[in-house]
C-alpha cells in the first residue's frame, strides 16, 4: 500500500504594517520550498474565519508532499533554514504554528 500524500499546514498571523513586504517574501519562499524533493505543490489562503485580530492578517500555506518520508526529510535536512530567514526579515512582526496532515479518503 502506498503512503498517504502529506500536507503540510502552516498557520500565519502577520501584522497588516508588513503584510505586501511580508507577502513577496512569502510567496519566493513558497517556490524554494515547493522545488525542494518529495513536494508535490503549495497554496497560500488568506483566513477569512475566524477573523483576524484589528491590525493582523491571518494566512495559511498547504504545502503537499508525496509522503511522510519527503516531510521527515524537509524538517531535518531545510527547516531550520527556512524558519530562521523569515525571522531574520519579520522577527516579532508574525506567528506561525504548524498542523501534519494526512489524507485519509476523498470524496
Amino acid at each position: 500500500m502506498n503512503q498517504p500524500e502529506v500536507v503540510y499546514a502552516v498557520a500565519l498571523d502577520v501584522d497588516a504594517a508588513v503584510i505586501d513586504d511580508y507577502l513577496a517574501w512569502l510567496r519566493a519562499h513558497m517556490r524554494e520550498i515547493a522545488a525542494l524533493p518529495g513536494f508535490t505543490g503549495a497554496q497560500l489562503f488568506e483566513q477569512d474565519e475566524p477573523r483576524a485580530q484589528g491590525g493582523r492578517v491571518c494566512l495559511s500555506v498547504h504545502y503537499t508532499l508525496r509522503d511522510e518520508q519527503a516531510l521527515e526529510t524537509y524538517l531535518r535536512e531545510h527547516a531550520p533554514r527556512m524558519r530562521a530567514d523569515g525571522e531574520a526579515r519579520f522577527g516579532g512582526r508574525f506567528r506561525a504554528t504548524r498542523q501534519v496532515l494526512r489524507r485519509i479518503d476523498t470524496a
